[in-house]
């Protein structure tokens, strides 16, 4: 027998290298969790996968030859709902030869269960106008899970916040009308009857005319104080609208503050749900009250606007601003409030610098 030629003895030594190295490929895909793939898109329409890792079976519920010999049933376990995505996802990384990076829902009927996948691939451009994608793709149900759980739990959070807000404004509304009405006509009965008494003591003690006189000024002091606190609970004003009611809340600011400020208005009278309007008025006392006590402004402007589609209303002030550390602290209710308040509109809240120096506190809320 003749001895293999040198042909021979270097072709089985290539197979033998390229075995061990499909060896030991097989073996690092073996230990990946997920399902190391390759999708080609032909030019003509049709899909193919040329090589599926074990993870096939505990992935998609389907063996790597079922799927090698139909490969049109991966597109048949995406959910209905996902379907369009996941094509147009493939389109855009075709197109643009850029990684492909798509999450969806599909049926296991194996296990009559949906799970989440997500697919991570990377595309190559084949003569004759094929694109094909290595790629993995990975069971991430629980995941999604946890995060759907996590925003369901927000949400909820968010009901809460909102509904204790409501509660507490009409808790607020009733009790300023029960002080104005009750404690207020009972201040207003003794001042009478204070007049009265004064009235027949023209002859009578000096130092008792002096004490009529201290208890009516007493009285008068008492019903400016429940006055103020009337309004501090429930302004009357936001029963005829928010532009009225935050044109006086700005002139109170720049009067106990001392602040010179401004409001304005796109419209004399902006439509708004009391729930909303009283919304808005919170956040801008929330926003005076933060410019008054840390801002240090010498201007302040308030303005609202009703726009197309969406309210806008913008606080704005010249001070010295509000940094990330401020907006990080973990005691500022206030601005977690005041954004608490924004979302529950269904809308939001954003902190921006002033051109100047200062801070702008935006609140936009969609209407139809």
């Amino acid at each position: 027998m003749n001895p293999p030629s040198d042909n021979s003895t270097g072709g089985a030594a290539l197979a033998a290298e390229l075995a061990e190295v499909r060896a030991r490929f097989d073996a690092i895909v073996s230990n990946t969790p997920g399902l190391v793939y390759q999708f080609v898109l032909h030019a003509d329409g049709g899909v193919s996968f040329p090589y599926l890792s074990d993870g096939c079976l505990a992935l998609l519920g389907v063996t790597a030859p079922e799927l090698h010999a139909e490969p049109g049933r991966f597109l048949d376990l995406i959910l209905p709902d996902d379907r369009r995505a996941y094509r147009e996802a493939m389109q855009a990384s075709a197109s643009a030869m850029w990684s492909w990076n798509w999450e969806g829902r599909i049926w296991v009927d194996a296990w009559k269960d949906v799970k989440w996948i997500n697919l991570r691939a990377t595309p190559h451009l084949l003569p004759g106008g094929d694109v094909r994608w290595d790629g993995m793709m990975t069971n991430i149900t629980e995941s999604k899970l946890e995060q759907m759980e996590v925003r369901q739990s927000r949400a909820r959070l968010a009901e809460l916040s909102a509904h204790t807000d409501r509660v507490k404004e009409q808790e607020r509304t009733r009790i300023a009308r029960e002080i104005h009405d009750e404690l207020g006509g009972n201040l207003t009965a003794i001042k009478m009857a204070l007049a009265m008494l004064a009235a027949r003591l023209d002859d009578a003690d000096p130092a008792l005319r002096e004490k009529t006189d201290y208890v009516d000024a007493l009285v008068d002091r008492t019903i400016d104080a429940v006055h103020r606190i009337s309004l501090d609970l429930r302004p009357a004003l936001l029963d005829l609208g928010l532009v009225a009611a935050l044109e006086w809340q700005v002139k109170e600011f720049e009067k106990q503050a001392g602040v010179p400020s401004t409001f304005c208005a796109n419209q004399r009278d902006i439509a708004l749900d009391n729930d909303q309007a009283t919304a808005l008025f919170r956040i801008a006392q929330e926003a005076l009250t933060n410019i008054a006590k840390h801002a240090n402004a010498t201007r302040v402007t308030v303005k609202l606007a009703r726009l197309r589609h969406h309210v806008s209303l913008k606080i704005s002030d010249n001070g010295r601003g509000i940094g990330q550390a401020d907006r990080a602290k973990a005691a500022s209710f206030g601005l977690r409030g005041m954004a608490e308040r924004a979302r529950a509109l269904g809308g939001t809240l954003t902190l921006s610098h002033a051109a100047g120096g200062g801070t702008v506190v935006a609140i936009k809320i969609k209407q139809d």
